[in-house]
C-alpha cells in the first residue's frame, strides 16, 4: 500500500467501540478501514459481561420501571461523588436508549432488557444484554453486522503513528507480521484502542494502587492512545480512574460475578472475618480484597444465589473450572476452604441479625429485604484485579477529541477506553456497564460525526 491508498474514516481498534463506530460510519455511508492488532477482533468488550445499560427505554417503560436518562446521570454523579464530567454523562444517558434501539433494529444485535437485580450505583433496572450475557456474543454480533455492512475491518495490522499537520491527522502508520510499515491516508481517525492496562509502567504512573494486581484484560491494551493524544497536545482527564474487580476466582482467571454480593452473600479474609461494605462496588472491592491478610478473600452465598449465578457462562466457567465449592453446613465448607470454622459461623450469625435488622453493619451495609443464606453453602476464593483503565483522552458531545486549550482536533475522534469516561477519577466511581456505555454510544457519534464532517 502506499500513499495512495485513502480512507475517509479510520478506526484503530476492532472491539465494542471501534465497530460501533465502523457501524455508524457506514450507515451515513462512508468508506470505512479498522485497523485491528490482533489476528481475531475482540478488545476489552470479548472480556466482559455484554451488558449495556440504558436509561428510559420502551421496554423499561413496558415493565413499569421509572427511569430516564436525568435519572442515568443523577447516579453517575453520585457514584463519582460529583467526579465525572456530568455533561458527558447526561449525553451518553441521553444517547442510550437510541444506541439501544439502533444497535438491535437496524444491525440485528440481540439485546434485551435484563432484570432480577440492581448492580451497585445502578437505581433502576437499565441493563442489556445478549442471550448469553457474554461480551464474546456481542463482539460475534457486531462483527456480523460490520461484514452486513460491507465494514473492512484488516486485521494484524498494528498502528504505530498517527500522520498529522500541526492538528490536522492525515493518515496512520501501521506495521504487519512480515515486519514491513505501512501507509493509509484519511479524512478522520476515530481511536477506540481502549485504554493503557496491557503497560505496566503506565499503570504504576497513573494508578500505583493496582500496580501489582492481576491484570485481568486485553493485553493489547498498551495506552496507544494516550501517547499519540500526549504528543498532539490532547487534554488527559481522570488518568487514576479504573475498573478493578474483588471477584476474580483465585488462579482460574474467572470472573465470580456482583449478582451473588447484591442480593445477600458476602466475602472473608483468611480469618473468616468480614472487611468491608461489599455491595459499595466490585470496582473498589478490588483494591480492599488485595489488602487482605494473603492479598485474596472469600465469597461466601448459598443455594439460592448459586442458582440465580446460573445464568451467567462466567459462573458456569468457573464451576467447571472447580472455582466453586459446596458444602450442606458452614463448618464443612471452612473446612473444605481452610477457613477457621468458628469466626465464619460467627460471621454468617453476625449477617443474618443484619438481614433481620437487628444489627448494624460496622461498614454500612444493608442487609435487610435480602433472605438469610442457608445451606447448602457455596465458596469462591478471589482475588482483587485490574480489568481496564476508565481515564483517557477528553472528549466532548460528538467525541471529539480536545486539546489542552479546551479547543477540538478538527477531525480526531475517541471512544471507549481511548476516551475519558464517566467513572470519575478511582475506582469507586464505577458503576457496571460504564465501559461498554462509552464504547457502544461513544462509538457510535464518534462514526456519525466523523462521517457527517465530509
Amino acid at each position: 500500500m502506499s500513499d495512495e491508498f485513502h480512507f475517509p474514516v479510520i478506526v484503530v481498534g476492532a472491539g465494542g467501540a471501534g465497530l460501533c463506530a465502523a457501524l455508524a460510519a457506514r450507515d451515513l455511508g462512508a468508506d470505512v478501514l479498522v485497523l485491528e492488532r490482533d489476528a481475531v477482533p475482540m478488545g476489552s468488550t470479548a472480556m466482559s459481561t455484554g451488558l449495556i445499560p440504558a436509561a428510559g427505554t420502551p421496554e423499561q417503560a413496558e415493565q413499569g420501571i421509572d427511569d430516564s436518562p436525568e435519572r442515568f446521570a443523577s447516579d453517575v454523579m453520585a457514584k463519582t461523588k460529583g467526579k465525572a464530567d456530568e455533561s458527558i454523562a447526561l449525553k451518553l444517558g441521553q444517547e442510550s436508549a437510541e444506541t439501544i434501539s439502533w444497535l438491535r433494529d437496524k444491525h440485528n444485535i440481540p439485546l434485551s432488557l435484563i432484570g432480577g437485580f440492581l448492580y451497585p450505583g445502578h437505581t433502576a433496572m437499565r441493563m442489556y444484554g445478549t442471550p448469553h450475557r457474554t461480551g464474546g456474543e456481542l463482539m460475534g454480533s457486531l462483527q456480523e453486522a460490520c461484514e452486513a455492512s460491507d465494514v473492512i475491518i484488516l486485521t494484524e495490522a498494528t498502528v504505530t503513528r498517527l500522520l498529522h499537520d500541526d492538528k490536522t491527522i492525515t493518515g496512520v502508520e501501521f506495521s504487519r507480521p512480515d515486519g514491513s510499515v505501512e501507509t493509509a491516508t484519511c479524512d478522520a481517525v476515530i481511536l477506540a484502542c481502549c485504554g493503557f492496562g496491557g503497560d505496566a509502567d503506565m499503570v504504576a504512573q497513573w494508578i500505583p494502587e493496582m500496580a501489582a494486581a492481576t491484570y485481568h484484560g486485553h493485553p493489547g491494551n498498551k495506552g496507544d492512545a494516550i501517547r499519540w493524544g500526549e504528543e498532539l497536545g490532547a487534554k488527559l482527564e481522570d488518568m487514576s480512574a479504573y475498573q478493578g474487580h474483588g471477584g476474580l476466582a483465585a488462579g482460574h482467571g474467572i470472573p465470580i460475578l456482583w449478582p451473588l454480593i447484591m442480593e445477600g452473600g458476602f466475602q472473608v479474609n483468611r480469618n473468616g472475618e468480614r472487611f468491608s461494605n461489599e455491595a459499595s462496588g466490585y470496582s473498589e472491592q478490588a483494591a480492599k480484597v488485595n489488602a487482605q491478610p494473603g492479598h485474596a478473600a472469600w465469597s461466601i452465598f448459598d443455594q439460592r444465589l448459586h442458582d440465580l449465578m446460573l445464568a451467567f457462562d462466567d459462573y458456569q466457567d468457573a464451576l467447571k473450572a472447580g472455582a466453586v465449592q459446596s458444602a450442606d453446613t458452614i463448618e464443612e465448607l471452612a473446612e473444605k476452604a481452610n477457613l477457621p470454622a468458628d469466626a465464619l459461623k460467627q460471621t454468617l450469625a453476625d449477617v443474618e441479625e443484619m438481614v433481620i435488622g437487628t444489627r448494624h453493619d460496622e461498614f454500612g451495609r444493608d442487609f435487610t429485604g435480602k433472605p438469610p443464606l442457608k445451606g447448602p453453602f457455596y465458596v469462591a476464593k478471589v482475588v482483587g484485579a485490574l480489568f481496564h483503565t476508565q481515564g483517557g483522552l477528553a472528549v466532548d458531545g460528538d467525541a471529539r477529541v480536545m486539546a489542552q486549550d479546551g479547543t477540538p482536533f478538527p477531525n480526531l475522534f475517541a471512544a471507549g477506553g481511548a476516551a475519558r469516561g464517566i467513572s470519575g477519577d478511582g475506582a469507586d466511581g464505577y458503576m457496571a456497564g460504564n465501559g461498554l456505555l462509552t464504547a457502544t454510544s461513544l462509538g457510535k457519534l464518534a462514526g456519525r460525526a466523523a462521517a457527517g464532517q465530509l
